[in-house]
């Protein structure tokens, strides 16, 4: 358990929005003790307030002058109007948390026209994690605040990406090709930090450029990328150029850029003009995960594989 910097406003409604895992639900369950909390992961409650939002009234105390949460309220967009009412009319003081806000923004573009203020949570910070802060450990698996309590914290980000696919994408139906979606959260990892090129990464994807636009703007509603606009001091003579693009956190990037799905071709391009040279050599591409593949002729194998089994190779080549 870290101590968050997030501060709730005073007596102000307001979204809390981030990705899955950054610490939303945890956080609000410590800071609002005495709240109302509604879960719209719980099927009965999504059920009943999906059929019919006004019942959320019901689920409030008589004279409660206490916050109310509802973790989730993505889940159920058309709540919003009634949050907006029971703001209105009863005073109530809401915290809403939402892994997305896609949506929220389709049904009433203003959030709650102003009634409401918008915070967002963060991976962890340097300064939240303190004592406990490995530059090296950060690198490799980022700050999300599992992956500094679990005791494998790569299995854990495996998950973290599958989940991603499997709830956020395919139960709330933002695609329906989600292995060509999949190919694309892998393409887009080797833009990281980099000017960003759709086309490059629809041909990459082998879908079209179009397609590749809306899945940009659905990893950014998820939260879990950005882009970066260029910079320019005077905006009346901005240049021609693109934006640098960023996943929101070095654990999840390095779990989607790291070849565990497939190699990237292009990678493997020097070896196989090399081969087309000389078929009768052999290839190996070394990288430092732990398991063995192939792409065609190319082995692909973990460095430290390829170290203990060097004399062996060395010596049946003499």
């Amino acid at each position: 358990m870290y101590s968050r910097l997030t501060k709730p406003p005073s007596k102000k409604s307001f979204f809390l929005f981030g990705p899955r895992g950054t610490g939303k639900t945890t956080w609000v369950k410590t800071t609002f003790l005495n709240s109302v909390y509604i879960d719209l992961l719980e099927a009965e409650l999504f059920n009943d307030l999906t059929a019919n939002p006004q019942r959320l009234e019901k689920f409030i105390p008589r004279d409660f002058r206490d916050w109310i949460v509802i973790d989730e309220v993505q889940r159920v967009p058309d709540l919003l109007h009634e949050i907006h009412r029971l703001i209105e009319f009863k005073k109530y003081h809401f915290v809403l948390t939402g892994s997305s806000a896609r949506k929220l923004r389709r049904r009433r573009p203003n959030l709650l026209a102003g009634r409401a203020l918008t915070l967002s949570m963060h991976p962890l910070s340097v300064a939240e994690l303190g004592g406990d802060f490995k530059l090296e450990h950060s690198i490799k698996y980022g700050h999300l605040p599992a992956a500094h309590g679990e005791a494998a914290p790569e299995k854990y980000l495996e998950a973290y990406v599958r989940t991603y696919l499997e709830e956020e994408i395919q139960q709330e139906g933002l695609t329906r090709n989600l292995s060509a979606f999949a190919r694309f959260l892998e393409a887009a990892s080797f833009s990281q930090g980099s000017v960003l090129n759709i086309s490059s990464i629809a041909r990459e994807c082998h879908v079209e450029r179009k397609t590749v636009e809306s899945y940009f703007s659905i990893v950014e509603d998820l939260m879990i990328a950005y882009r970066l606009p260029v910079f320019s001091r005077r905006a009346k003579n901005r240049p021609a150029a693109h934006s640098k693009f960023y996943f929101f956190d070095a654990g999840v990037y390095r779990t989607l850029r790291d070849p565990w799905i497939r190699s990237k071709k292009s990678m493997l391009g020097g070896l196989r003009s090399f081969l087309g040279d000389y078929p009768m050599a052999s290839a190996y591409f070394v990288y430092m995960k732990s398991r063995r593949m192939h792409d065609n002729e190319i082995e692909i194998v973990p460095a430290q594989q390829m170290l203990k089994s060097l004399p062996q190779v060395l010596s049946r080549d003499k």
